[in-house]
């Protein structure tokens, strides 16, 4: 199918009208492609477009779930506001690049149930409590095991939760969505965690990729502990037909929190192994062993992130984490070859129960109508 548009302005959202002013006529072909479509059917249909960028905003599905579906350039993003507000997807559709982890149709069933390994998982509070249980500021806090084999809470309760789309929407520079978790007394775990807050998260997909923003506001009375993390889930490779063979990862990690066996920190600073050093400084293999460990931050050049650089299509994949971000865990579920999660964490594991301070463990006191925020960014360079 080919669509005629004419027009002055280098920005076009498909379905839409140009000034017929005679002065651009360009043709956009709709071409078909075999990757699974955002919108209901079988198909994506890729935009080529000559002398304009096709950007749009719009509400479809992703494999029969509701989904906000971005656009801009070459570059598209799908966000699940049902499911944890979790941004499944980020491509790059001319080049079949898929940067993040997406369910398969045989796996979307499991991924609805616990959406936590795939896409862009939002944790609060991230990672292991120890029992469940802690103590701050006064208060006693217990929330449910639900890690059995370790009698630990794992991950909170923001990736289970449905969060509220505020907004979103295209013009020639960006394309966006953003949605909102209000969390009150309304909400089935606020017995477990008895305060009032929102957190906001905005994601901005332009052609400097796709940008991030969290933003935490304690709208209750009383200060609150503030733990925040995402188990961002990356292809490794991202490319068709890449191999392990053909990626170095870094990802600025500096000293490993010594872990026992229920896989909380001991308090304890181990140095890094050979493999973990390596990954430090670029030149890492994510699966040169099973990985579910825990890192202090050590931003590089004043920046925190991870990256993977694919030397046969020579470009990186650059996640940008952000320096309120002071910890990592690093998941690759069992050396499985295809992808790991670099997960930024603003606290260390188990934090109000480690016997550190508060600079150390990472835990922010969010005062009543405080406000907290960080904004990531995730994007493609040439090697």
């Amino acid at each position: 199918m080919i669509l005629i548009v004419k027009g002055s302005r280098r920005s076009v959202q498909p379905g839409g009208d140009l000034p017929d002013n005679g002065s651009t006529a360009c043709a956009i072909h709709l071409k078909k492609r075999g990757m699974p479509e955002y919108d209901g059917g079988r198909n994506q249909y890729a935009l080529e477009v000559s002398g304009l960028i096709i950007h749009e905003a719009k509400e479809g599905t992703y494999q029969g779930e509701r989904a906000i579906v971005l656009k801009y350039g070459a570059y598209s993003a799908i966000l699940l506001p049902r499911l944890g507000g979790n941004l499944v997807a980020f491509r790059d559709d001319e080049k079949g690049w898929r940067f993040l982890r997406e369910p398969s149709e045989e796996e979307f069933a499991d991924f609805a149930k616990s959406p936590k390994v795939h896409g862009i998982p939002v944790l609060v509070p991230p990672n292991r409590y120890d029992g469940g249980r802690f103590a701050w500021n006064g208060r006693q806090y217990e929330f449910p095991v639900n890690e059995p084999e370790t009698g630990n809470h794992l991950h909170g309760f923001a990736a289970d939760t449905e969060w509220t789309v505020t907004g979103f929407g295209s013009d020639e520079s960006k394309s966006w969505v953003q949605v909102k978790l209000a969390f009150d007394e309304t909400h089935p775990f606020h017995r477990h965690f008895p305060h009032k807050f929102s957190l906001t998260l905005t994601y901005v997909l332009s052609g400097d990729g796709l940008t991030q923003k969290v933003e935490a506001v304690n709208e209750g009375r009383d200060a609150m502990p503030f733990m925040l993390g995402f188990h961002t889930a990356v292809n490794a490779p991202f490319a068709p037909g890449g191999t392990r063979d053909d990626i170095a990862v870094r990802v600025t990690i500096g000293e490993r929190w010594e872990l026992d066996g229920r896989m909380l920190p001991t308090g304890r600073k181990l140095a890094l192994s050979e493999g973990e050093a390596r990954m430090a400084a670029g030149e890492g293999d994510p699966y040169f062993e099973d990985l579910d460990n825990h890192y202090t931050a050590a931003p590089q050049g004043g920046r925190n992130f991870a990256e993977i650089a694919d030397r046969k299509a020579g470009v990186r994949f650059v996640y940008d984490a952000g320096l309120k971000y002071r910890h990592w865990m690093i998941w690759n579920n069992k050396s499985n070859g295809r992808f790991f999660c670099p997960e930024p964490q603003t606290n260390m594991v188990n934090a109000p129960n480690v016997n550190l301070p508060a600079e150390e463990t990472g835990v922010i006191t969010l005062k009543p109508g405080e406000t907290w925020s960080e904004t990531s960014r995730l994007y493609v360079e040439k090697l």
